[in-house]
């Protein structure tokens, strides 16, 4: 039973990280409170999984597309929006990983702002004590990573844009609004909130 629930839960909080899979009709994906399950990466599904989450009564569709498929017995519209019947409670901790670490820090060097060629640096370097933790480590460009090295702030004469610390899943959330994805469909906007000019 217990494997079961496990099941239904990672079906309904699972969503494509494969850009591939939705080039054509993805279904974005909403909680039962009508906020989407993550900003970035957009909780999306290929259409195909949107249907098939219809049909099993798992989701309750908010909005269409033009297109439609067809069965042997009946035509359904593609969902553009649909809502899971069945809250999923967020993760409340934030994994400690590269692309997160990277999303909190805006994807950006947090000693000079660039963007691009992103490695991460240990603020206080392990060679002198120094853990990989939230706390201590920061998204830096490849130059200001060489020229920070293995010595301490002051000794390189280099200044943070932030102290660095551990992120909030809201805090996540929040930042991962600012980096909406190249296409969202007319029907997505009011679930997202994005200033962004739409492509149907």
């Amino acid at each position: 039973m217990l494997d079961e629930r496990q099941g239904e839960a990672d079906f309904r909080s699972h969503f494509v990280r494969d850009p591939a899979a939705l080039r054509r009709n993805p279904a974005l994906v909403l909680n039962a409170d009508y906020r989407p399950l993550s900003y970035y990466p957009l909780s999306l599904w290929p259409w195909q999984e949107a249907i098939k989450a219809v049909f099993l009564d798992r989701v309750t569709i908010l909005a269409e597309y033009d297109e439609v498929v067809r069965s042997q017995r009946e035509a359904i519209r593609i969902p553009s929006v649909v809502v899971l019947k069945d809250y999923v409670k967020p993760r409340k901790r934030v994994a400690f990983t590269r692309f997160n670490l990277f999303l909190r820090d805006e994807f950006c060097c947090q000693y000079c702002g660039s963007r691009g060629d992103l490695t991460f640096d240990h603020v206080v370097p392990r060679s002198r004590g120094g853990v990989t933790s939230w706390e201590n480590v920061v998204a830096a460009c490849s130059p200001c990573n060489l020229r920070k090295a293995n010595k301490s702030l002051r000794a390189s004469g280099m200044r943070l844009r932030r102290t660095p610390a551990r992120p909030t899943a809201e805090d996540m959330h929040a930042i991962g609004r600012r980096f909406p994805p190249n296409h969202l469909h007319v029907s997505w906007i009011d679930y997202l909130y994005w200033d962004a000019e739409l492509e149907s």
